[in-house]
């Protein structure tokens, strides 16, 4: 037996609308039409799925079983159907960010809960890129989007420019540096310098300053969170080395100091990597958007 849609949404309309001519009006036929096709279904299962003599026209037991699976089917098509033309018309998709910044958190949830907003039917998924290689994950289409402030020249894949930070000296208000109009590389040999718990390569102190000038700090203490590292710079139990967009309230702290990194700074740029094939999408657009604009504004406050 050879069933096909229009079969199950023939046998759903006739036993919603209580008769053939009634479900051909609905479904834009000729009652003539219909019958032909109820009796060409009729013919392949070798039972009757109507019992006729009933008014209104009833199933039968064979049409009830059919019945059910087009109840079962059909609005799994069409959910199907629905998605196809989101994803044809942008409207839906997949969203999953590989973060190579550590601090990137900072300002990417607040994108993310604006972005959700807008486009409730992306699904979007966070992945530290920091364990695994980003980058190659995402020419393998593992994940859409990745966050990094070292481009490179990768073929299908664009480094969109999201927005320029500072890398900024963080120490207590009472630590000897706060006397100083800016911190250079010399500086740090006696200091213990807390960081995220993350390669050298990957940490802005280490990649602009402290490696090209071959100075290696007292001790270096890892910590997690952001917030646990601001507290110990406050207690004195070493300094740190944060964007601009992470540092933005202690400016206003008196528990706190915050130094350029040399006497012209050193300016960093964040870009977000993704397939050319993916950067025409509208959510994708959206969302790169969001991210240049909230950290502009954290970058500001």
């Amino acid at each position: 037996m050879h069933i096909e849609f229009r079969h199950l949404r023939t046998i759903q309309a006739i036993h919603e609308a209580g008769g053939l001519a009634r479900a051909a009006e609905t479904m834009n036929i000729t009652q003539s039409a219909l019958s032909h096709q109820v009796k060409g279904l009729e013919d392949q299962a070798g039972v009757e799925l109507f019992v006729r003599r009933s008014k209104p026209l009833k199933l039968s037991p064979a049409g009830l079983r059919l019945l059910k699976l087009a109840q079962q089917v059909l609005p799994q098509l069409e959910a199907a159907q629905a998605e196809f033309m989101g994803l044809r018309a942008g409207s839906t998709g997949r969203m999953h960010i590989a973060i190579e910044c550590h601090a990137c958190f900072e300002w990417l949830f607040p994108v993310l809960e604006q972005f959700r907003k807008s486009w409730p039917d992306v699904d979007v998924d966070i992945r530290p890129g920091l364990a695994f290689d980003a980058l190659p994950a995402l020419l393998r289409e593992e994940v859409d989007l990745v966050v990094s402030s070292d481009p490179e020249e990768l073929p299908g894949v664009k480094f969109v420019e999201l927005f320029d930070y500072k890398a900024v000296f963080v120490a207590s208000s009472t630590h000897p540096l706060a006397q100083k109009p800016y911190v250079e590389a010399a500086d740090f040999r006696g200091e213990t310098l807390i960081t995220y718990p993350v390669e050298r390569t990957r940490l802005d102190v280490f990649s602009q300053l402290l490696i090209p000038a071959k100075v290696e700090p007292l001790a270096i203490r890892q910590v997690e969170l952001t917030a646990v590292i601001l507290l110990l710079v406050a207690s004195n139990r070493g300094v740190s080395v944060l964007p601009d967009w992470v540092v933005r309230e202690v400016k206003y702290s008196n528990d706190y100091v915050t130094r350029p990194l040399t006497d012209n700074g050193i300016t960093r740029r964040l870009y977000a990597a993704v397939r050319e094939d993916d950067l025409e999408k509208p959510f994708m657009t959206k969302l790169l958007g969001l991210a240049g604009e909230e950290a502009r504004k954290l970058q500001r406050a």
